[in-house]
C-alpha cells in the first residue's frame, strides 16, 4: 500500500477537523474591532475596544487579579501535587488507591456541588479564618488549588510512573539520604512532568469561573468572572479584543514551543 496516498485523506480530515474548531475562534477577531456598544460585525473598524481593554481600571485590576490567584494557585497546586505523589510512589502503601480517590473527588463532582460546597465551607469559616472566608482573595486562592489538585496529581503520578525505581535504589545504595535522593535524583528527572504540572495548573485557575462564581462577590472580581458579567448584562465588546489578545497570546506559545526544538539544533550545531 502507498504511505503517501493512504496519508492524503488523514491530512484532509485532519484540516477539516482543525478548520471546524478553530473558525468559531476567528470569528472573534473581526467582532473585536466593532464600532459599535455591543457585539457584532463590524461596520466601521474601530480600536477603541482594545483601547479600554488596556486603559479600564476594572478590566486591568481583574486581569491582574488572575494572574496572582494562577500563579499562587498552581504553586501551591503543584507543591501538594509532588508532595503527595511522591509519598504514594515511596511508600507503596495499600491504602494509597483509597487516598487517590480522595484526592481525585474534585475532578469526580460535578463544579456546581463543589463550587456549594467550598461556598459554605467559606461561609463557614469566615469568622474564624476571615482572610480565606467568601469573597476574598485568600478563599478564590484555596477554592481553586482544591479544584485544580487532582489535574496536578495527575501528571505528576504519570511523571513518576515513567521513572525507572532502580535509579533511585543505586542513589540509596550508594549512600544518598531520602532527601538527597529526592532532590538530587528523583525531582530532576521528573522536571518536565513538574514544568507540565505547574503550565496545566496556572491555566485551569486561570480560565475558572464555575466555583469562583459562588465564592466572590463585589470584592474580587477576576477576569473570567469579569467576562461573564460583561456577557451576562450589557454583551460588552471589550470582551471579544480581551478574547483576540488571549488567542494571540495562545498562538505565540504553542509556536514558540513548536520551533524551540529547531533553535535549539541550530544552536547545537553551531
Amino acid at each position: 500500500m502507498n504511505i503517501r496516498r493512504a496519508g492524503i485523506p488523514a491530512h484532509v480530515l485532519a484540516s477539516l477537523g482543525m478548520a471546524f474548531l478553530v473558525f468559531p475562534l476567528l470569528v472573534v477577531l473581526p467582532v473585536s474591532f466593532t464600532d459599535k456598544r455591543y457585539l457584532s460585525m463590524p461596520d466601521t473598524w474601530s480600536l477603541q475596544h482594545y483601547e479600554t481593554l488596556f486603559t479600564s481600571t476594572a478590566w486591568l485590576s481583574s486581569i491582574g487579579t488572575s494572574l496572582l490567584v494562577a500563579a499562587i494557585a498552581s504553586v501551591v497546586a503543584t507543591t501538594l501535587a509532588v508532595s503527595f505523589a511522591l509519598g504514594v510512589w515511596y511508600l507503596r502503601s495499600r491504602w494509597a488507591v483509597a487516598l487517590l480517590i480522595i484526592v481525585m473527588l474534585p475532578m469526580a463532582v460535578p463544579p456546581v456541588i463543589s463550587a456549594m460546597v467550598l461556598y459554605f465551607l467559606g461561609t463557614s469559616v469566615s469568622g474564624v479564618l476571615p482572610w480565606i472566608g467568601n469573597d476574598t482573595l485568600g478563599g478564590v486562592i484555596l477554592a481553586h488549588i482544591i479544584m485544580v489538585e487532582p489535574f496536578a496529581v495527575v501528571v505528576v503520578l504519570v511523571a513518576l510512573s515513567q521513572l525507572d525505581r532502580r535509579i533511585e535504589t543505586a542513589a540509596r545504595s550508594l549512600g544518598a539520604s531520602m532527601m538527597q535522593t529526592t532532590f538530587l535524583v528523583v525531582l530532576p528527572n521528573i522536571r518536565h512532568g513538574i514544568l507540565s504540572t505547574l503550565f496545566l495548573t496556572f491555566v485551569l485557575s486561570w480560565e475558572e469561573v464555575a466555583v469562583t462564581l459562588f465564592v466572590t462577590s463585589v470584592n474580587v472580581i477576576t477576569l473570567p468572572r469579569r467576562i461573564w458579567s460583561g456577557l451576562r448584562d450589557a454583551l460588552d465588546p471589550v470582551i471579544a479584543a480581551i478574547s483576540a489578545v488571549l488567542i494571540l497570546l495562545t498562538v505565540l506559545v504553542v509556536l514558540g514551543r513548536a520551533l524551540a526544538p529547531l533553535f535549539r539544533r541550530r544552536e547545537a550545531e553551531t
